[in-house]
């Protein structure tokens, strides 16, 4: 019998939410050594070794925060920050997933929703007190959509410094500017402030590797080659796809991960634009699971890169909308490919 997502009811305890925070598995291997900077973009080569050198400022932070002092206290000492800023797919990822496998545990890498996944689920001061004994933090795609995730974020960040943790970064846009064409409260200008004080900003350059010299996106498949195909594929899953979103809507997004645990390929049928945007959302954070786990999408229905409306595409959240349609074409790049 063919399996869904929406028969799955995935539960992930709050404890095991900051052990799971390591890279995603394409990037276990990764180093320093393996990124292969473009000779055409000098910006790269330049990140990689400061990227290296802020791993070994890392280390010995966390060294120097180990030791006691008078009294059998540890010595205060304050985390460094790196903040690697570039377009889609130019490595930033991988060189903050280097980052991490240098640095001395404990650790934690995980994106930005991840991040404000974990305090809702482990409550501010717990997170704050799992997250202490850190040398390190990595928050990939760094992002500030509304006043709520900033304020929090703010504080978290600025505590886990203050104890010493070193935090590295990767967005697509510098910390200054983070927030930019969304909310003009006064409040939440300050708290930008005070974030990009956090980090050192460094540029990388380049185009979307993910589109060069790709073919546009797949054309859809049809219904009934869909469901052939998701037959015969181990471990796959097929779903209508307001029935996935309309079953999205009812786990906590800390929970997508665990949602296609195991699965082999995805298959939607039925898919089309969508002009919610706590919809488009969750497909966000869905696209950006999958795509950590290197699961092949396959969709009947519209293109994957017309799931969000124009309108949309053009509010606050684009680059969310446009990381996300990035990586489901590389996915359903994938599944064509092997197909």
């Amino acid at each position: 019998m063919q399996e869904r997502l929406v028969d799955r009811h995935p539960e992930v305890p709050a404890d095991q939410l900051v052990a799971q925070m390591v890279p995603p598995p394409m990037f276990d291997e990764v180093s320093f050594a393996s990124y292969i900077p473009d000779p055409k973009e000098p910006s790269q080569a330049a990140a990689v070794a400061k990227a290296e050198e802020f791993a070994g400022q890392v280390a010995k932070i966390h060294k120097a925060g180990s030791k006691k002092g008078l009294f059998g206290k540890k010595k205060a000492v304050t985390g460094a920050g790196l903040y690697l800023d570039g377009g889609f797919g130019v490595g930033k990822t991988h060189l903050l997933a280097s980052i991490f496998h240098s640095a001395p545990a404990p650790k934690s890498f995980g994106t930005f929703g991840e991040l404000t996944n974990l305090v809702g689920a482990l409550g501010f001061v717990n997170a704050v007190e799992r997250l202490s004994a850190n040398s390190l933090l990595c928050i990939d795609e760094f992002e500030l959509d509304d006043p709520g995730d900033t304020t929090m974020v703010s504080r978290l960040l600025t505590e886990l410094s203050a104890a010493g943790v070193s935090i590295a970064a990767t967005s697509n846009t510098l910390p200054s500017q983070l927030g930019e064409g969304r909310f003009a409260a006064q409040d939440f200008l300050r708290e930008i402030k005070k974030l990009g004080s956090i980090f050192e900003p460094v540029r990388v350059d380049g185009p979307d590797y993910r589109h060069r010299d790709l073919p546009p996106a797949p054309a859809p498949t049809s219904p009934e080659l869909l469901a052939e195909r998701a037959a015969a594929t181990p471990g796959s899953t097929l779903d209508d796809y307001d029935a996935l979103l309309a079953h999205l809507s009812t786990l906590h997004p800390s929970k997508y991960g665990a949602l296609i645990n195991g699965v082999t390929s995805v298959f939607v049928d039925g898919v089309h634009p969508v002009t919610d945007q706590a919809v488009a959302l969750r497909i966000v954070v869905l696209a950006d699971r999958l795509y950590d786990a290197s699961i092949p999408v396959t969709v009947s229905g519209a293109k994957l890169d017309e799931i969000f409306s124009p309108e949309m595409l053009e509010g606050g959240y684009r680059k969310k909308y446009l990381r996300a349609v990035s990586r489901l074409l590389a996915l359903s790049r994938f599944e064509a490919a092997a197909a």
